[in-house]
């Protein structure tokens, strides 16, 4: 049996849209990233970007078990001595609920030109609406 090794152009990409309603940030993360990575298919090849678009709605319904709400901070610096800010979890979701999935899922990619290629086919939207409906998008159940 021979070894597949995809090549970018035969790469056939397919769109999911994830509901994140009740769902736990890092457990959901997870699933999303290997998604995006491409490691769900038998055809994925390390070195090539062979994932598929993931969109993601309603982000400010996810939750985190345990003390994570309070506990879990998101850290920024400003670039000056003593800037740097500090938010919670429960803040960040009640400001910016795509930012803390994002967070999550791009901590778990490739940390180099193929992860940020990666991550550019993560769509995440707070709300119940997305603009892809013309990609038609499968359902996505964990």
């Amino acid at each position: 049996m021979k070894t597949i090794s995809m090549r970018e152009q035969d790469v056939q990409r397919d769109w999911y849209v994830v509901d994140a309603q009740g769902q736990t940030l890092g457990r959901l993360a997870t699933r999303v990233a290997t998604i995006l990575r491409g490691k769900h298919k038998a055809s994925y090849t390390p070195h090539v970007d062979c994932g598929d678009y993931v969109v993601i709605v309603n982000a400010e319904k996810i939750h985190a078990t345990g003390q994570k709400m309070t506990q879990k901070k998101y850290y920024r610096h400003s670039g000056y001595p003593g800037g740097i800010k500090e938010v919670a979890l429960r803040d960040q979701l009640q400001k910016f609920p795509e930012r803390v999935l994002e967070y999550a899922i791009r901590g778990m990619l490739p940390k180099n030109k193929l992860g940020r290629r990666m991550f550019k086919k993560l769509k995440v939207y707070a709300g119940s609406n997305h603009p892809h409906q013309a990609q038609q998008p499968k359902p996505l159940e964990f």
